[in-house]
């Protein structure tokens, strides 16, 4: 019985340390996990809004384990034109607003994106990739 709890342990401990890393996305931002299922990501990249919204569409797919279908809200906007982002899968204490272009949208808490549609934004940064 002891070993089964030490196993137990072990494993939750494990858990929350690959939990606390951070996450490459497949466009090679690198996205930083925060407390309360947050996570930042830079927005000083060569992929600009756009990779942001990628990585953080990858990182709840690959990581939190959200469908697609959900929405990405901008919990903290960015507060300088290469500060991060921190996004949240729920709004918060943000009021949701409609996203009118994808780079101002970073400048403003509430503003949202479904998984699906910021995913899409990973396929211009393959297409640059690959070349």
């Amino acid at each position: 019985m002891k070993l089964v709890s030490l196993f137990a342990a072990v494993g939750i401990a494990l858990a929350s340390q690959a939990a606390a890393q951070t996450f490459r996305a497949e466009n090679r931002v690198t996205v930083t996990p925060q407390s309360g299922g947050l996570f930042s990501v830079p927005t000083n990249t060569s992929f600009g809004a756009r990779g942001a919204w990628c990585a953080a569409a990858d990182y709840a797919i690959d990581v939190l384990g959200v469908s697609d279908g959900n929405r990405l809200y901008v919990r903290n906007p960015q507060s300088s034109n290469s500060g991060p982002v921190v996004f949240g899968i729920s709004p918060g204490s943000t009021t949701p607003a409609a996203v009118s272009g994808i780079s101002s949208a970073l400048r403003l808490a509430g503003s949202n994106l479904s998984i699906n549609h910021a995913y899409q934004y990973c396929h211009d940064t393959n297409l640059i990739n690959s070349r």
